[in-house]
């Protein structure tokens, strides 16, 4: 049978809270790519806040349907899982029964649906995998473990359902492998798609001042305290290994994406960074920003002499490649996603998890400020390359695509 040609596909993609983070920005690019490619994508979710959301959910570029937003989100604080399911399981029936088929459902975080939406035999179904779930969740206690045996169960049996498993780096395969040893073993092999960054947004000329900056949310598991203690440490005199004495100008911006107060780990660790600075005796020389714009983000990012990126064991990270793009080096740790992004001495620095090993990638760039120029174009040059939306659209739409053609020859 003929295959179908690469236009005019009806696309649906099932995503969980279409709010602001990576996984969000990730199902954005990959609606507004495929859309450009000629195909008509639908966005569901269970919630969509129109004051907290990308620019592009509300432009009209693809349609965005909410389901099941009277669901709760947990019960007493606590089964988050459980409640995350019933949601997506309700978005996925309504779909199921509210509309026509689509040839491709792009399924991202919770595959508890893969199997409601292959009851259709016409559709095919992509997962994306941005990280084990089972890996995320605590397993800390007795009754939290036997909580979540039955979901990690769930989780693997419902991800080997799906026509294609996609995940966001090499690193995240490897886990996928070995996390998921029944499907691993198999032969289950995703294929990589690396998240990507719209390069044309950051068309005004950098400058290089004397300002590190941290973008992330404000969530332990980022590591953001990194960023403190480096830059006191760069700031101290009594260590005696840096030799710059212009540091009473430099200054650290730790700015937020999608800081919520109604989140109580936000609430909390913001107080404890503030805390962190003022024991470290630098907090007249840090700004925090709880939650920034994307204009906000360009025109910090534009302005910051390099990126610092602390989380350890990233997933991928988007951060690191929206720096690259605005001509800025990065500081990361050597570990995860930023391995695979990073090109350690030419685009910036990967080094250990520690304020030493942070605060001396700092204060080279500060001693020879033309390696931070040299550097943030290589950086640009790097993401045109490897990480644009364009080839990143590209990419996908040859696997949808190719999903498509598995059906019907």
């Amino acid at each position: 049978m003929e295959k179908k040609g690469s236009s005019n596909l009806n696309i649906a993609i099932i995503h969980p809270d279409l709010g602001i983070g990576g996984a969000e920005r990730l199902i954005v690019d990959a609606a507004v790519e495929l859309v450009s490619h000629g195909h008509n994508v639908h966005v569901f979710a269970s919630h969509h806040d129109k004051n907290r959301c990308f620019e592009e959910t509300l432009a009209g570029i693809f349609s965005v349907t909410v389901y099941g937003d009277f669901l709760p989100r947990y019960i007493f604080y606590r089964l988050h899982a459980v409640c995350a399911y019933l949601r997506c399981i309700f978005v996925a029936l309504c779909v199921l029964f509210l509309w026509p088929s689509f040839d491709v459902i792009l399924v991202d975080q919770v595959s508890v649906v893969i199997p409601l939406l292959k009851l259709r035999k016409e559709t095919k179904v992509v997962f994306y995998c941005h990280f084990p779930d089972l890996l995320l969740a605590q397993h800390t206690t007795l009754l939290r473990r036997l909580y979540r045996k039955p979901i990690d169960f769930i989780e693997e049996m419902t991800t080997g359902m799906a026509d294609m498993i996609l995940v966001n780096s090499r690193f995240t395969a490897y886990t996928f492998a070995n996390t998921f040893k029944r499907l691993h073993a198999r032969g289950f092999e995703p294929a990589v798609l690396y998240p990507a960054v719209n390069v044309d947004q950051f068309d005004e000329p950098p400058s290089y001042k004397l300002n590190f900056l941290s973008i992330n949310r404000f969530e332990r598991k980022k590591n953001i305290d990194l960023a403190v203690s480096a830059f006191a440490m760069l700031n101290s005199h009594e260590k005696g290994f840096l030799q710059n004495q212009n540091l009473a100008d430099a200054t650290l911006t730790i700015a937020g994406k999608g800081y919520d107060e109604r989140l109580k780990e936000n609430v909390e660790y913001l107080e404890e960074l503030k805390s962190l600075a003022e024991r470290e005796g630098v907090s007249h020389q840090i700004k925090f920003i709880t939650s920034c714009s994307t204009d906000e983000r360009n025109a910090l990012l534009s302005q910051c002499l390099c990126v610092i990126y602390t989380p350890k064991d990233e997933h991928f990270g988007i951060v690191p490649l929206e720096a690259m793009a605005a001509y800025k080096p990065v500081i990361a740790c050597n570990s995860g996603g930023p391995v695979e992004t990073v090109i350690d001495g030419v685009t910036g620095f990967l080094r250990d998890p520690t304020p030493r090993e942070f605060s001396l990638a700092m204060d080279k760039l500060i001693q020879e400020p033309e390696m931070a120029r040299r550097m943030g174009q290589e950086a640009r040059h790097h993401v045109t390359e490897s990480f644009s939306t364009k080839i990143f659209g590209q990419r996908l739409n040859r696997f949808l695509i190719d999903v498509i053609g598995s059906k019907e020859d």
